[in-house]
This record gives C-alpha cells, structure tokens and sequence, in this order.
C-alpha cells in the first residue's frame, strides 16, 4: 500500500478500541502511530485476553492486534512530572496527538488542548468521546454498546416489537465505525492545514458516528413522527429484496432494487420461468400486491436447494445477491482474499495470523501490517531518537516517569 502518510507523526494517548483503532488506521496509511501507555497497567484492553472472557487464542492478543497494528509503545507515567515532561518532547516532534482521555483526566495530566498547543502550536489535535464536546454530558464516558449501539437508538431500530430482549451490537461494532471516522478526520484536518497553516481540533463522538449510520431513520422519524417500516420477511414489498431459506438452512439475501428489470431473469435462474408470465407476478406491482404468494413460491423454491446449488445457479445472476456469511466463512471469501482484505501478519517469533485490513486502498496495493507492539517496546529507541541518552534514561527510570 502506498504510505500515504508517511513522516507524519501521531502521538496517541488512548485506550480500549475506539480511538486506538484510528490510530491503526493512520498507521496503516504509513503514519508513525506513537502510542503512550503507563509504564505498570498499560492500555487496559490488553487485559481482556486474560479475563476469561474470550477463548483461547494461541498467544495472540487479537484484540490489542487488531486495534493497535503498526504502531510504536512507549511506556510513560503521565502522572509523574519527569515523564510528562518526556511526553512534551515528543509532542514538539509530533503533527498530531490524538486521546479519548476523559476532560477531567486531560486537565489533571495537562494534555488538553491548551497544555498540548503551548508546547507545539501546529499540532493537530483529535479527540474521540461518548457523546461531544457540548451539553451536559460533556465529561462523562461512553462505550460503544452504551453510546453507539443503545443512546444512538441502533438497538431500538434492530430489536423486534415485543422481543424478549434487546439485539445487541457484536465486540467493538461502534468503536471500529468511530476509529475510521476518527481517521478520516485527521487526514482530512493534516490536508487542511497544509493548505492554510492552520491547525485544527478534531472531535468524534459514538454518538454522533451511530447517529450518521442510522441517518435514514432518524431524519424520516421527524419528519413523520412515525418509525421506519419493518416489514416481515412473508410479506416483503418486493419480494427479490428479502431473505430466502436453503435447503441446508442457510440464507441468502437478495438486493435486488429494481424489480422490473430483474425479475425475469432471476426468475430463470431459479429455474421458475413460469413466474414470469403469471398475472400475480407480471410487474412489480403485482408482485407488491400479491407479495404474500410470491415470497411463498420463492420460499418453496430456494428450500429444494443448498447453498452449495445456489452459489452455481445464480453465480451470473444480473441482480445482486449474497449469501449470508459467518464470520469464520469470511476468511475463504474469495473476494476479501483477492483485494488482500485479511492480510497475514508475522510477529517474528514464528506466530503469524490474520488482521482485518482497513477498508481504504490507495493504488490499487493491499496494506503490509505489522504487528502491534508490547507494552513500552519502543520506549528507549524513540526516546534515544529525540536526543535522550542512556544517562538520562536510567534516571527517568529510576524517578518511575517511564519504563
């Protein structure tokens, strides 16, 4: 991949996955990714593998990988002046410096804007929060699955009436949309100030990414004080934009927008020319009108064939399809193999494994990542790099400002 950001230097103070994820974004665009973490605790998300609360993974802290490829560790005590002050020198060196510190933790470490610009004046400064940086929420957290999936009324779009309990957003859903908002903007805020010399604050919040995802919604409601329409899958308006049961019991979903101009052919494929001159079915509001009956004879029909069959029969179909995949299957997807969307990475140590790429090519070349790195891995060489020597590294050391 071409290294679109390549000598730009981003300074992260951040945890978990949201913020952090655009940062791996910005690396993989070939940014020097600095990540700060505390010398004793660290980015608390490396916890997570040894919580108990996923399976074993051979080793491989996914979570930290996925969320944290690229990038460079330095351990540092913000806390402690010494280390703080380590932190200004490398904030000098920086073109952005980016955190989701909560304002009251950013006032007490004096990493706020103010305390961030009077060291360096052209940096970039980014922020990524639960709910902006207005009204009266402004200093409380937020995760994804409170601010993103629940408060940004996702949950309440996805739930059924009367269902049990609430659909609930999949590890990190929201964070990952906000990260590659967090990212965009960035690079859309180094553009600017390359244009003009001025340097801007970025700000990104769960809420508003969910509100952007569910924009469709949202603007309807007010406008007429009604939800969106959900209708069931029996009584879909169109019937080739609905999902359909194999044989096997797998489901694929056909997205089909222009019912017209494709019903005769899928009607072919499926091997139901007969549909296409029946009178309940000749157009599409026909078929609207007798939608009962139409997705009853699709729904006979895709049950007389796996998954496997169908792949075959509607492989050339004109209207798009797709069969719905696990996780798992997305690995032998032959289209996220081709684009290099799940690159392999070495750890050098002998283990490899794969990463999800970020969505963004540049030049038509799949990104080459790196692993992310251990806590404080990177602390002496960056340092060293910014004009400390082995002295003064022993003494920060000993006064616990870094690792």
């Amino acid at each position: 991949m071409s290294q679109m950001l390549a000598g730009v230097r981003v300074v992260e103070v951040a945890q978990w996955w949201f913020v952090p994820s655009g940062g791996a974004v910005l690396a993989d665009w070939g940014a020097d990714v600095i990540k700060i973490e505390h010398p004793v605790t660290g980015d608390p998300q490396r916890g997570l593998m040894t919580s108990g609360f996923f399976p074993s993974t051979g080793g491989v802290n996914f979570m930290m990988e996925q969320s944290n490829r690229g990038k460079r560790s330095i351990g540092i005590d913000l806390g402690n002046p010494k280390g703080r002050a380590v932190l200004y020198k490398l904030i000098e060196s920086a073109d952005v410096f980016l955190t989701n510190f909560l304002p009251a933790a950013r006032r007490r470490l004096e990493i706020d804007v103010e305390h961030v610009r009077r060291v360096n004046p052209r940096i970039i400064y980014a922020r990524g929060h639960g709910h902006g940086v207005r009204g009266p929420d402004v200093e409380k957290g937020g995760y994804d699955a409170a601010s993103f999936w629940s408060r940004g009324g996702i949950a309440h779009a996805l739930t059924p009436p009367g269902a049990e309990r609430p659909i609930m957003q999949r590890a990190a859903f929201g964070d990952s949309v906000g990260g590659m908002t967090v990212a965009g903007g960035i690079a859309a805020a180094l553009f600017h100030r390359e244009r003009t010399g001025e340097a801007s604050v970025v700000d990104v919040s769960l809420l508003g990414a969910a509100m952007w995802v569910l924009a469709p919604d949202i603007v309807m409601t007010k406008l007429t004080d009604q939800e969106m329409p959900v209708f069931d899958r029996s009584e879909a308006p169109n019937p080739i934009v609905n999902s359909y049961k194999t044989k096997d019991g797998r489901w694929i979903f056909l997205n089909m927008l222009q019912p017209d101009r494709y019903w005769a052919d899928f009607c072919r494929r499926i091997g139901r020319e007969d549909m296409i001159a029946d009178p309940r079915f000749a157009d599409g509001v026909a078929r609207f009108q007798n939608r009962k009956a139409c997705v009853a004879e699709i729904d006979h029909t895709f049950a007389e064939r796996t998954l496997a069959e169908w792949r075959v029969a509607l492989a050339d179909a004109e209207g798009v399809w797709a069969p719905m995949q696990s996780a798992r299957e997305v690995h032998d997807d032959i289209q996220a193999q081709a684009n290099g969307y799940l690159p392999v990475v070495d750890r050098g140590d002998g283990t490899t494994f794969t990463l999800v790429a970020s969505p963004v090519q540049f030049d038509e070349s799949p990104p080459t990542l790196a692993p992310a790195p251990e806590m404080g891995q990177h602390t002496e060489e960056v340092l060293l790099s910014l004009g400390f020597d082995w002295d003064q590294l022993a003494a920060l050391k000993e006064a616990g400002a870094i690792s």
